[in-house]
């Protein structure tokens, strides 16, 4: 039997995130908070032996992949899959706004994901699953028996954590959020996935001061 242990995380909290708006492909820089939560998030994967890193090209997750890795962050590949979701014409707007005129689409997009449909040119969740799962059946085949990181964003780490839990896309509202700078875990027994852990954050809840950049 081959086992194979994939790390997830997501970015750390980021500018756009504190001022309530949508991302998706567009990006915004980490807060000094993010920073620390990637910092608390190094120190916590300190022990472990990665034998191959992945990241979103998207600066904040690599910046997240960078702060992690320290002084192996010129090995980390970039993975244009591994992207959030494209999010259409709500890229740079605020989600009050979005949630005002666009109130059952947003609904969807959050607890219903079977049913949303992008505003504008964007990706429907389908779209989403199938290259992040593309991917990480890749990542799979090229590094079997390893242990493997890869640094993405919220929708598209819920969407493969539902995935591999067997569930449907119609079921995905019913799981937790995806925290910022949090840590899944999902051990790949041949092509058997077990979840160890689900965007725990215990390593920067337990603390609350920030540190210096």
């Amino acid at each position: 039997m081959t086992t194979t242990t994939i790390y997830f995380v997501r970015h750390g909290q980021t500018q756009w995130n504190v001022e309530e708006k949508m991302q998706g492909h567009m990006d915004s820089p980490l807060t000094s908070e993010g920073r620390r939560q990637a910092a608390r998030l190094r120190d916590r994967l300190q022990t472990v032996t990665f034998d191959a890193i992945f990241s979103s090209p998207s600066p904040r997750a690599l910046t997240t992949a960078q702060m992690i890795c320290g002084s192996t962050s010129e090995s980390i590949s970039i993975l244009d899959e591994l992207k959030e979701i494209h999010m259409g014409l709500w890229e740079g707007q605020d989600v009050p706004t979005i949630q005002n005129e666009h109130t059952a689409e947003f609904d969807h997009f959050l607890h219903k994901p079977h049913l949303y449909r992008p505003t504008g040119q964007g990706e429907t969740y389908p779209e989403l699953l199938d290259r992040a799962v593309i991917a990480v059946e890749r990542i799979l085949l090229s590094c079997p028996g390893g242990t493997v990181l890869i640094v993405t964003h919220r929708m598209t780490l819920k969407t493969l954590m539902n995935h591999y839990s067997g569930m449907q896309l119609s079921d995905m509202g019913n799981l937790p959020d995806i925290p910022s700078a949090s840590l899944s875990k999902i051990v790949f027994h041949d092509s058997h996935p077990f979840i160890e852990l689900y965007g725990d954050t215990s390593h920067y809840e337990e603390s609350a001061e920030v540190l210096p950049e």
